[in-house]
């Protein structure tokens, strides 16, 4: 494979890992395709967009046809749907990748580990996932190990709590913060005092893409995780004051009883709630592996992605600065 002729297929392209990536992949010469429901709402000219559904074998097949990589960027949206969708996805994605010979890129999640690994989680930590959603994610990572004894390569980059400026469904802009409506207060849903990893995804996506330019290198089932910002509760109302030029934003505790008494009516809701646990105890990334394998990992100051973030939530303007 040459490097002008490296084409993508991107699985959610549409959502925030998987737009960021696909950007980076075609800003780095990449020919990339984006399979996608609703072609009428893309708007990248960058990407090709092929209308398909990542539930459907056949539409994944011939998307990935003369790729050599597969990103599995899809989710259901809103934490629903896991039982239904998430397996039967990642089966596609396998089997169109042994049929093209492509190498399946995955962003993986703290999900899949319980408290036995806490604080700092390595690479090859053993895996005792405490919720449904943990054990699913899990059985995916479970199946890209067994595709790769028998030739289907893999590349799973795990990281922390996404945010950026189109990253989708995350906690920073749909619990903490309110995307466009006026800047008044961080409802932190964990105890302010303990670290939390958060992934910048413009970050995660150029180390995806210096993982791909090194790909002959590469196990065939490689992990590695990915370090990100290591911040308190403290730490991130701090920074998020002086990326938004507010420092009087009062930093208060998440209404987990409002989440409580909404949950019968809001599937989203009752979702979210299971996931409580991820903020009740340190839970760190141990990224060695990925520092040793690569001299520069990217890695964006906090106060300024915070404040491209800000940006692209609508919640300040282009003007502000530290």
């Amino acid at each position: 494979m040459t490097r002008s002729h490296r084409t993508a297929l991107v699985l959610g392209a549409t959502g925030g890992i998987g737009g960021e990536t696909a950007r980076a992949l075609a800003a780095a010469g990449w020919t990339v395709k984006a399979l996608t429901r609703h072609a009428g709402k893309a708007d990248d000219g960058a990407l090709h967009w092929i209308h398909g559904d990542a539930m459907n074998a056949d539409d994944v097949r011939r998307a990935a046809q003369g790729t050599q990589a597969i990103v599995h960027a899809v989710n259901p949206p809103g934490y629903k749907g896991w039982e239904r969708v998430v397996l039967p996805m990642i089966d596609h994605t396998i089997a169109a990748a042994r049929a093209v010979g492509a190498r399946i890129v995955l962003p993986g999640s703290v999900y899949n580990y319980g408290p036995d690994t806490y604080p700092l989680i390595a690479e090859d930590a053993p895996q005792h996932p405490p919720s449904r959603k943990g054990e699913i994610r899990a059985a995916v990572e479970e199946r890209l190990e067994a595709a790769a004894r028998e030739g289907v390569r893999s590349l799973v980059l795990r990281c922390g709590d996404f945010y950026g400026p189109r990253s989708g469904n995350n906690w920073l802009a749909q619990g903490i913060l309110t995307p466009g409506k006026p800047l008044r207060d961080i409802r932190y849903p964990g105890a302010p005092s303990l670290r939390h990893t958060w992934a910048y995804l413009p970050d995660v996506a150029a180390t995806l893409v210096a993982l791909l330019e090194r790909d002959a290198e590469l196990d065939a089932f490689a992990r590695f995780h990915f370090g990100g910002h290591v911040l308190t509760g403290y730490t991130l109302a701090d920074a998020l004051r002086q990326a938004s030029g507010r420092g009087e934003l009062p930093l208060r505790r998440f209404p987990w009883w409002m989440a409580t008494l909404v949950a019968p009516f809001m599937e989203t809701m009752r979702e979210v709630r299971k996931m409580r646990y991820l903020w009740d105890e340190e839970i760190l990334l141990d990224d060695a592996r990925l520092r040793a394998f690569l001299a520069d990992v990217p890695c964006t100051a906090p106060e300024t992605a915070l404040r491209t973030t800000l940006q692209g939530m609508g919640l300040i303007g282009p003007s502000v600065t530290a």
